[in-house]
């Protein structure tokens, strides 16, 4: 009985390449998003001071 096996599953450390890629990736992902939501910020601002300089708008309000 001494003498028998038994089949266990080897745990590996971290391999540091895959999780460099990995981290990689979602630092990219993260990113890209940051930069199309400040592109639509920037893109509102802009238009609206567009607007702002034709005068169809006005930031005072209107007397009544």
């Amino acid at each position: 009985m001494a003498g028998h096996k038994v089949a266990h599953a080897t745990l590996k450390g971290p391999s540091v390449v895959k999780e460099l890629f990995i981290g990689l990736a979602l630092g990219l992902a993260a990113g890209g998003l940051w930069k199309m939501h400040h592109w639509n910020e920037q893109r509102k601002t802009r238009s609206f001071y567009d607007l702002l300089e034709r005068g169809e708008i006005s930031v005072v309000a209107a007397e009544e």
